[in-house]
């Protein structure tokens, strides 16, 4: 289980986060929804030990904010970038994080199968990685971070670059991570993939939680079936258009849109004739309409 209480972080003058707060419990799946730029990989950073906020806490499994070394022991990171070593095979990868864990010999070589295993690419295992499509690069850095068995994964928008087909194999490998009792959170800024998912929703905004629940609860609260995020700017920001004005404005947009285009169309038809006008009687050329019948010699 992740607890995380009121963190705030600052770059310099940049403000990155200024009060994220959030659960995930054990056997779910919780995603960070929100912007570029709203806050979700500094706050995983922190979680996975990379960072450590300028307030608030982390808690892992129970256990308050320990030294960085203890948590990233107790979390199974996959963050920006995947890092794989393109002449090392699958398994060569896997086994080098393993060893850096601290695994060895009959031990490492369980692990390492367990964990190539559970993301579905033993038959990729023994191929070295140079060429492989990106979302068996995305399973290799899953097997890499779950090589040690954590509870508990963090996953900066693992979906990012995944055709259609990928994309569901790695859901699927995240399900049954779930059914296991792993702890999941993972960001993303696409809402089809939380909705569809996750058990539970944090929505961040310009570096704070201004929303969690479940996918139903927060369609219930809007009046849906589907809940829909328009990113407020804070929590005591005036309210954002609703999407069903968005809707209404769409046509008008459009409906505009084309009468430009059809007076334009029309500017350049008009001065075409003209042009065509002022050829022929400078140089007596006929136009369209006017060229003579050719008859054929007897």
């Amino acid at each position: 289980m992740v607890e995380v209480t009121d963190l705030h972080m600052h770059f310099g003058a940049v403000r990155a986060l200024t009060g994220v707060s959030f659960v995930a419990r054990d056997g779910t799946i919780t995603g960070l929804l929100g912007a570029n730029g709203a806050g979700k990989t500094t706050t995983l950073n922190i979680v996975s030990g990379l960072h450590e906020p300028v307030r608030g806490a982390v808690a892992i499994d129970g256990r308050p904010d320990g030294d960085k070394v203890e948590r990233r022991r107790q979390v199974g990171a996959l963050l920006d970038d995947r890092g794989l070593y393109p002449r090392l095979t699958a398994r060569e990868n896997v086994a080098y994080y393993g060893a850096l864990r601290g695994f060895c010999g009959g031990e490492l070589a369980r692990r390492v199968q367990h964990a190539l295993a559970a993301v579905g690419i033993e038959s990729l295992a023994d191929r070295r990685t140079h060429g492989f499509s990106q979302g068996e690069r995305m399973k290799v850095a899953l097997a890499r971070a779950i090589v040690h068995e954590p509870r508990n994964v963090i996953l900066d928008e693992p979906t990012n670059g995944l055709d259609v087909p990928s994309a569901r194999a790695f859901k699927s490998t995240l399900a049954r991570m779930r059914e296991h009792g792993v702890c999941i959170v993972f960001s993303s800024h696409l809402i089809h993939d939380v909705s569809a998912l996750c058990d539970s929703v944090v929505i961040i905004s310009r570096g704070c939680t201004v929303a969690q629940g479940e996918p139903e609860d927060l369609a219930r609260k809007q009046g849906g079936e589907r809940f829909s995020v328009l990113y407020p700017a804070s929590p005591g920001a005036p309210a954002a258009p609703t999407q069903q004005l968005k809707l209404l404005a769409m046509p008008i947009v459009l409906g505009f849109v084309l009468g430009v285009m059809m007076a334009v169309g029309r500017e350049f038809m008009d001065r075409s004739v003209h042009d065509a006008r002022a050829l022929q009687s400078e140089f007596e050329v006929p136009v369209l309409g006017e060229i003579p019948k050719i008859h054929r010699a007897a």
